[in-house]
């Protein structure tokens, strides 16, 4: 590629470079479609997982505002649970990653 090609063939070498361009370009081009494909998919698992944290949210709300108005437990006893189990898996961090039983 470059000017010794064109140098020494001329216009074929020119046209050669070309079509290197050309090449490289297009192979440019599919890298990019696959990588916004792979970035759309990602998007939709996204999307998906958002949807799913938002509906267990929303029955995780509702069981407890059930438990409380029934008097099943009260607020500070839920307060206590969370605080033992969020410790349990061995970090105080608002998260939970042990077994659920």
């Amino acid at each position: 590629m470059g000017w010794g090609r064109t140098l020494i063939l001329g216009d074929i070498g020119n046209r050669l470079d070309i079509e290197d361009t050309e090449n490289e370009i297009a192979r440019l081009k599919r890298s990019l479609r696959t990588a916004a494909s792979i970035d759309q998919s990602q998007d939709q698992k996204i999307r998906k997982l958002e949807s799913e944290n938002a509906e267990m949210k929303l029955y995780i709300t509702s069981l407890i505002r059930l438990l409380l108005s029934k008097g099943a437990i009260s607020a500070e006893e839920l307060t206590k649970m969370v605080d033992e189990i969020d410790g349990a898996d061995g970090k105080v961090d608002g998260k939970y990653d042990g077994a659920i039983l």
